[in-house]
């Protein structure tokens, strides 16, 4: 839910009527959301067909067409993007906030370079 201190919000509304909604009160947690909710998408399509009664397990194609992605072959694996393996780094950033992540194995300035899953 909205707070005072909502400052960015994004809605996604599923084929299947479902809602869902990301608030953020900094780019920073926006950035962390949008991470999450991209790690659990298969899991948000699969409860909202398990709380509608469907048995079915929910498709690539059909979970795909839910959030309007594009299917991408990855190699098997945790932390891994169609590039290969992704890295884990750590650093501080220009505000001297601590970071880490998995990082693309793409070269800098790529652009289909994949976006580093942030770790909290």
């Amino acid at each position: 839910m909205a707070t005072e201190g909502t400052k960015f919000q994004i809605n996604y509304k599923l084929n299947d009527g479902t809602l869902i909604n990301l608030y953020a009160a900094t780019v920073t947690e926006l950035e962390s959301g949008l991470a999450d909710l991209s790690m659990n998408a298969m899991n948000i399509r699969a409860t909202g067909l398990e709380l509608s009664g469907s048995t079915s397990a929910p498709t690539v194609a059909s979970i795909a067409d839910a959030f309007n992605a594009t299917p991408v072959a990855a190699p098997a694996g945790n932390n891994a993007c169609r590039h290969g393996a992704m890295s884990y780094r750590e650093g501080v950033n220009a505000s001297g906030k601590p970071w880490k992540g998995y990082m693309c194995p793409a070269p800098k300035g790529a652009t289909d370079k994949c976006e580093p899953i942030w770790v909290r």
